[in-house]
């Protein structure tokens, strides 16, 4: 009886994916910063940049924005990948304190770590923008 149920729903899921993936397109990335640049053009935010090129990577905010989002990407990844680990430690913890207090710890340095983080980019766009004015 079980090896029916998992092989219809098998086969229900591999007839779904054959079905819908020829449909489902994703949309290019090339596209979307030509969407952007366009919406920006229109709001007159950024005009400079759009004006000049429209795929302006040799622009200095545009390269250390780049940069930026990279480091915060892999510092938010990495931060994801302690609140799993200390989750798992917490887990599987059994009633041992000291695995707990290991868990709770790492909970509370990664969260303490992002909020740093965040702090001091915020602090860096804030003054970023006041100086550029």
């Amino acid at each position: 009886m079980k090896k029916g149920i998992f092989l219809a729903a098998g086969l229900s899921i591999l007839l779904f994916s054959a079905l819908i993936g020829p449909i489902v397109k994703a949309q290019d990335v090339q596209d979307t910063v030509n969407k952007l640049n366009e919406t920006a053009g229109r709001v007159s935010a950024f005009n400079a940049q759009v004006a000049a090129n429209n795929d302006n990577r040799d622009f200095l905010s545009t390269r250390a924005g780049v940069y930026i989002g990279l480091v915060l990407s892999f510092v938010g990844v990495l931060f994801l990948g302690l609140m799993i680990y200390a989750g798992i430690l917490w887990m599987t913890a059994a009633g041992n304190d000291q695995q707990i207090t290991k868990a709770k710890n790492l909970l509370v340095n990664a969260t303490i770590g992002i909020i740093i983080v965040f702090a001091a980019y915020a602090i860096t766009v804030f003054l970023g923008n006041r100086f550029a004015q």
